[in-house]
């Protein structure tokens, strides 16, 4: 049998996984795989990324939009802990992801090498928060057992991040080794009695309350989820930026449960009698800081989904678990049968109504509309549309305002970071249209913008187009918000001094526009639709405007009246 490189050999491995795309930023500990993605150019591309924390993101969203892992490939030391981002990202978002790391040879291992790092100290599953799984592959003939296995665990269970360290003279090394066949994620199936006893609580139920989210969500799970909810009439919200598991525009829709949350939807949730939640973690942000459901025993009786069995029972006691993969759960949910009436088909109209209600916005002051100018984006953009954004009070706008066709229609239509990262969305914009060719819109703001800006000249040198709206108020808006709420009128470390925008996305090679009214905005958006190359739209915010609901003066006397209450 053939000799080849261990490099090339990686490469084998990877499209034997399925892999097109890999994302990353080229270093020396690595050339024996690059010369490999030379090798297959056909098969698979190599992306080549501006910064590491920027080609994680891209492979984050990869894994979001294909529930297969996405594959970012850095150098060790500085490449490896600008990737960490990207790979915490993952953990929290419960996203399928592989990291490979060119690492120092063996022979200078443990000394201390030029950037070597510790990477099963850094990465590993002791951290509680970065990878799954951490593995160093010494022996170029086992290649194809590491990989395959680091493609399962990505995906198994909880999905999550793997990081593979390859020492550079590995990667050197010849070896005959073959790749391993493509690995397909298991399903876990939920308990029959378990289902048996799940019926009977809904049955004695009068105000029963469903929240969906969480990795592993397949167009084929929604759909099982909708045919449940739709037998049983039961009210969904969707867990915390995962808005698209269930569609907005649907009779049954409550709303998305997580920061910001419409406050007739959290009292819903409060006076719920169960609580179904299918595949969330329930953590913070969809609990509202544990207090929605409180930990670790809910008020309501809670029965929770989740394909980790490690999570359950983790942070809540709930009344009833099943360990059980998403397709696996609404598969047999969609079965469940439901009596002839039901005695909540008014609570269900009733929290509908109130998502309904959230939807008309307030006055808020400026020449620029908010509500309106997603308004626009719901009128123009295609249904299959993908909608990203990093972390920001910016990305309220279209958390609470845009509508998702939902998941069940076929298509991943949001891509945003639970972890609350900045600088996701415009890199997980690119990654969209580079892997889908669908139209992805990014929402950014300022500061967001500026964390991985400069992956523009990755979309440009890749042939991939994205529309940035980014709002600009000058300032780190979600900071300076709970700075005026504990620290009134006390400005400290949040105001931008920030470049021009549209000059620094025209150097990248964006096109680019400055929208400073609503009425502008339309024939922005159209353009940049029709543009040959990505666009950036800029819409300069009134500080004011710093969240969906209220005012920065406002936040800030209310803390005044509230301290002086308190003094007095």
């Amino acid at each position: 049998m053939t000799s080849q490189l261990a490099g090339h050999l990686l490469v084998d491995c990877l499209v034997a996984q399925g892999v097109s795309h890999v994302f990353g930023v080229p270093g020396e500990s690595f050339l024996a795989a690059l010369d490999g993605f030379h090798r297959h150019a056909d098969r698979i591309r190599f992306v080549t990324c501006r910064q590491e924390g920027g080609a994680a993101f891209m492979a984050e969203a990869q894994g979001k939009l294909t529930e297969r892992p996405g594959v970012c490939f850095v150098t060790r030391g500085p490449g490896a802990t600008n990737a960490s981002i990207g790979v915490h990202t993952a953990f929290q978002d419960s996203t399928p992801l592989v990291l490979l790391v060119g690492d120092v040879g063996g022979d200078h291992r443990d000394r201390e090498a030029f950037q070597e790092v510790d990477f099963a100290s850094f990465f590993g599953p002791s951290t509680k928060g970065f990878a799954k799984r951490v593995e160093r592959v010494d022996a170029p003939q086992r290649l194809p057992e590491y990989v395959a296995r680091a493609f399962a665990t990505a995906m198994n269970g909880r999905p999550g991040p793997v990081v593979l360290v390859l020492p550079e003279d590995m990667l050197r090394a010849f070896t005959a080794a073959q790749p391993l066949p493509r690995v397909e994620a298991a399903l876990a199936w939920a308990d029959p009695g378990g289902l048996r006893e799940l019926r009977q609580m809904l049955l004695a139920a009068r105000r029963p309350f469903v929240i969906a989210g969480g990795g592993g969500w397949t167009p084929q799970a929604a759909q099982a989820l909708q045919r449940f909810a739709e037998n049983w009439q039961l009210p969904v919200g969707n867990a915390f930026r995962f808005q698209d598991t269930f569609d907005n525009h649907h009779p049954l829709y409550a709303g998305d449960v997580g920061i910001g949350i419409n406050p007739r939807l959290a009292q819903r949730v409060r006076e719920a009698d169960l609580v179904i939640a299918l595949g969330p973690r329930l953590g913070e942000m969809t609990t509202g800081g544990y207090e929605l459901l409180q930990a670790p025993k809910p008020r309501q009786k809670l029965v929770h989904f989740h394909a980790s069995a490690e999570e359950l029972n983790r942070v809540y006691q709930a009344d009833l678990v099943f360990n059980t993969t998403m397709n696996a759960a609404a598969r047999a949910l969609e079965v469940l049968s439901a009596p002839p009436e039901l005695p909540w088909a008014g609570w269900t109209a009733a929290v509908h109504a109130d998502y309904e209600a959230q939807l008309q916005p307030q006055a808020l002051p400026g020449p620029i509309d908010m509500p309106a100018i997603v308004a626009c984006l719901q009128r123009h953009l295609p249904a299959d549309a993908v909608l990203t954004n990093g972390a920001g009070n910016f990305a309220s706008w279209v958390h609470r305002f845009f509508r998702h066709p939902g998941l069940a229609r076929g298509h991943k239509t949001q891509l945003a970071p639970t972890a609350g990262a900045m600088g996701y969305g415009v890199p997980a914009g690119i990654a969209a249209n580079l892997l889908t060719g669908r139209v992805a819109l990014t929402m950014a703001g300022d500061g967001d913008f500026l964390m991985n800006g400069q992956e523009l000249a990755t979309a440009v040198q890749h042939g991939a187009k994205s529309i940035v709206v980014l709002l600009n108020n000058g300032m780190y808006g979600t900071i300076r918000m709970h700075q005026e709420r504990e620290h009134p009128a006390r400005v400290s470390g949040t105001a931008l001094r920030n470049p021009d925008f549209c000059a620094l996305a025209r150097a990248y090679g964006y096109a680019a526009e400055r929208v400073p009214e609503t009425a502008q905005f339309e024939a922005a958006l159209l353009r940049a639709l029709a543009a040959d190359t990505g666009t950036l739209i800029e819409i300069p915010l009134d500080p004011e405007v710093i969240t969906t609901r209220g005012t920065l003066s406002a936040i800030r006397q209310s803390a005044q009246a509230k301290q002086g209450l308190s003094q007095a």
